[in-house]
């Protein structure tokens, strides 16, 4: 998980519009805008913090920095 919260943290920073899917990963995603680095929440999930609603994201349900 820390690989993962470090390999986002290379590609985004605090700031950076991201496209994320908020429920299942299904649809559209939608933008929200990163107000932290990503982190591991509660030892068990790579989240980032976003604004624009959710709170976090898992980095699972973040569109990929290849797919932008």
């Amino acid at each position: 998980m820390q690989a993962d919260c470090d390999a986002f943290n290379r590609r985004h920073a605090v700031g950076d519009v991201i496209r994320v899917w908020t429920g299942p990963r299904e649809g559209d995603p939608v933008e929200r805008v990163t107000t932290s680095p990503a982190c591991i929440l509660g030892g068990h999930t790579a989240v980032v913090y976003v604004k624009g609603g959710g709170g976090c994201i898992a980095l699972s349900h973040v569109e990929s920095h290849e797919q932008s």
